[in-house]
C-alpha cells in the first residue's frame, strides 16, 4: 500500500481544527488562538513530540508507524472510516476486526509447495504455528505432538529457563537470541495494532507479561526491531548438531511470517540436513 504523504497533512490539520479541548479531555482555561487542537495538544494526547506533529502536518517526514497511527486516531477522536482513511494515507493497511486469522490463501500455498526442500513453516501474526512441512517434522520434531494452543514461537522465545521447548523436540540454538527476542516483541507490538479487538492476542501479552520479566521489560521499553534472519544450531538426534539459516518472510495484511530453514549450499551441515530429513521420512513412513 503506497502512502499519499501530500495529502495525510491538510487531513491532520482538519481533523485536528474540529477537536474541541473540551471534548479531548484537555483542562479548560488555556488560552487558544484556535478553535480546535492545537498541536501542542495533539502532540500531547497521541504521546509524540510537537515537532514531530509539525513534520508529519508539513510532509517532511516519511510515514507515521502503526502504533503512531493509533495514537493519532485516538486523540483525533475519529471515527471507523476516518481512521481507516487515516492509515492508508499512512500507507498502511487499516486495523481488521476480530480475531487474528490462522487462514492460508490458495496463492500462499502454491508458494510453499514449491519449497519443498527446505524446512518450512507458518506462523500467523501472534507467532502461533499454523502450517509445516515434512521437512521441518524432520529437521525438529513433528509439531503435532505438542498441544495446538502451546506451539507459538513467542511462548517458547519468553520460556522461563530450563522449560521444554512446545516448537522443537531437542534443544536449538539461536546465534542473535537477544536480537530475536527484540523482533518478536516488535511483531507482537504490530499485531496490537493491526488487530485491536483479538482475545488471543491480549490473552498471550497478558501471559507473557505475568509470566517473563524479559518480556515485560521489552515491552515497557518500546524496543522495536526488523531482525528478519538468524542462524541457529539444531541438536538432531541423528546427526548431531546442524547449523541452519533462518529466513523470515511476512505475507499480507494478515501479518502471516513465513520460517524458513536451510543449510549452506555444499557443505557438512547440508549433508546432515538432508540426512534428518531422510530419518524423519523413514520414521513416519
Amino acid at each position: 500500500m503506497t502512502a499519499d504523504i501530500a495529502k495525510l497533512g491538510p487531513m491532520l490539520r482538519t481533523w485536528r481544527g474540529r477537536v474541541s479541548p473540551d471534548a479531548a479531555g484537555l483542562p479548560s482555561g488555556r488560552r487558544r488562538r484556535v478553535t480546535g487542537l492545537r498541536r501542542e495538544d495533539l502532540a500531547e494526547l497521541a504521546g509524540i513530540s510537537v515537532d514531530y506533529v509539525v513534520r508529519l502536518e508539513q510532509g517532511r517526514h516519511g510515514t507515521p508507524s502503526a502504533q503512531v497511527t493509533a495514537a493519532l486516531a485516538r486523540a483525533l477522536r475519529l471515527t471507523d472510516a476516518e481512521r481507516d482513511h487515516l492509515y492508508r494515507l499512512a500507507g498502511l493497511a487499516p486495523p481488521a476486526e476480530g480475531e487474528i486469522s490462522d487462514h492460508i490463501p490458495p496463492g500462499l500455498h502454491r508458494v510453499l509447495n514449491r519449497l519443498g526442500d527446505s524446512a518450512t513453516a507458518v506462523f500467523a501474526a501472534d507467532w502461533q504455528l499454523i502450517w509445516w512441512n515434512r521437512c521441518w517434522s524432520a529437521l525438529l520434531g513433528d509439531p503435532s505432538a505438542r498441544p495446538r494452543l502451546s506451539r507459538n514461537f513467542a511462548r517458547d522465545t519468553f520460556a522461563p529457563a530450563g522449560a521444554v521447548p512446545n516448537l522443537s523436540h531437542w534443544p536449538v540454538t539461536s546465534l542473535s537470541q537477544p536480537q530475536v527476542e527484540i523482533s518478536v516483541v516488535s511483531d507482537l507490538r504490530r499485531a496490537t495494532g493491526r488487530f485491536p479487538d483479538s482475545a488471543r492476542l491480549t490473552g498471550l501479552i497478558r501471559d507473557l507479561s505475568t509470566d517473563s520479566p524479559r518480556f515485560t521489560e521489552l515491552w515497557a521499553s518500546g524496543e522495536v526491531g526488523a531482525h528478519r534472519e538468524d542462524h541457529k544450531i539444531v541438536q538432531h538426534p541423528v546427526t548431531g548438531p546442524i547449523a541452519v539459516d533462518c529466513d523470515v518472510l511476512t505475507d499480507g495484511d494478515d501479518q502471516r511470517k513465513v520460517v524458513i530453514l536451510t543449510a549452506a549450499p555444499d557443505t557438512e551441515d547440508e549433508t546432515k540436513f538432508r540426512l534428518a530429513v531422510v530419518a524423519g521420512s523413514a520414521h513416519t513412513a
